[in-house]
C-alpha cells in the first residue's frame, strides 16, 4: 500500500540525512518530491536515488533562514506538481562544536542554530499554511525535532532552537486545526546522520565503534537511524495518522522514556 500515491511534498535538508531518507521512502510511496537543501550538489544526489528508483523529484535550493527561499520552494512544489500536501521541515544544523559549553557559544552561533533549527521551521509553517489556505483545504505538517528540545540533552543553545520547534508545532497545531490542517513532529535522541561530520565525510558509513558509542546513550543500545526517523515522518504525513495532531513522536530509543 502506498501511502503517500499522488501527494506532493516539499522536504528540506533533503540533501542527506533523514530528509534524503525521507525523499526516498516518500517517494517509494507515491509522493512527488520537491528536494530542498542549500547544498545543490548533494539535493542533485538525492534526486538521483530517487529517480533511479522509479519516483518523481527535483531539487531546489533552499537556505530554510530565508524566507524567500522556502516561499519558493513551495513555489516550486505547486508549479511542478499543482498543490502542496505536505511539507516536512527537517532542515537542521547541530552545535558547532560537540561539548561546547553555553558561554563558549558566540553571539554568531546562537543566529545560526536559531536562524536554521527555528526560523527555518518557522518559514516552513507559515508559508505552508498560506498555501494550504490558498487552496482551501488543509494538508499535513511535519517537522523534525529533537529530545534536545524536551530535556537537557547536548548544547544550550541546540537544545534551545529545538525547544521553539516544538513549542511551535503544539501552539500552531491548536491555531489551525479547524482548517483541517494537522502539524506534528519527531523528536531523535543520538541520531547517526552527517551531524558533526566534516563535508568530505558527510556520507562516509559509520564504523562499528561509533554505533555501540552513540548506542550507548539510549535504553535500546541502538541509534536512530535517519531511516527510522523517515519512516516516523511517513506516518505523521500520511492519513494513516488522520486524527493525530500537535503531538511529538519520539524516535529515541526509549531515551525520554527513563
Amino acid at each position: 500500500m502506498k501511502l503517500l500515491d499522488g501527494k506532493n511534498c516539499v522536504i528540506t535538508g533533503a540533501g542527506s540525512g533523514v530528509g534524503r531518507s525521507a525523499a526516498v521512502l516518500f517517494a517509494e510511496h507515491g509522493a512527488n518530491v520537491i528536494v530542498a537543501d542549500v547544498r545543490d550538489e548533494w539535493a542533485a544526489g538525492t534526486v538521483g536515488l530517487v529517480t533511479d528508483g522509479g519516483g518523481r523529484a527535483q531539487a531546489v535550493h533552499c537556505d530554510v533562514s530565508k524566507e524567500a527561499d522556502v516561499e519558493a520552494a513551495v513555489g516550486a512544489c505547486v508549479d511542478a506538481y499543482g498543490r502542496l500536501d505536505v511539507m516536512y521541515n527537517n532542515a537542521g544544523i547541530s552545535t558547532p562544536k560537540p561539548g561546547l559549553s553555553f558561554v563558549d557559544h558566540t553571539p554568531a552561533d546562537w543566529e545560526r542554530l536559531l536562524g536554521i533549527n527555528l526560523m527555518g521551521m518557522v518559514h516552513g509553517c507559515r508559508q505552508a499554511v498560506l498555501q494550504f489556505r490558498r487552496q482551501g483545504d488543509g494538508k499535513v505538517i511535519v517537522n523534525t525535532g529533537s529530545v534536545a528540545g524536551m530535556v537537557g540533552f547536548g548544547g544550550v543553545p541546540y537544545g534551545v532552537s529545538k525547544a521553539g520547534g516544538i513549542l511551535l508545532t503544539k501552539s500552531l497545531a491548536m491555531e489551525v486545526a479547524k482548517e483541517g490542517i494537522r502539524i506534528n513532529a519527531i523528536a531523535p535522541a543520538t541520531l547517526m546522520t552527517n551531524f558533526g561530520r566534516d563535508e568530505a565525510d558527510a556520507f562516509k558509513e559509520r564504523t562499528k565503534e561509533e554505533e555501540e558509542l552513540w548506542g550507548s546513550f539510549v535504553p535500546t543500545g541502538r541509534a536512530s537511524t535517519p531511516e527510522d526517523c523517515a519512516k516516523a515522518a511517513l506516518f505523521l504525513a500520511s492519513d494513516m495518522s488522520s486524527n493525530t495532531t500537535g503531538a511529538i513522536v519520539p524516535v529515541d530509543g526509549g531515551y525520554l522514556a527513563r
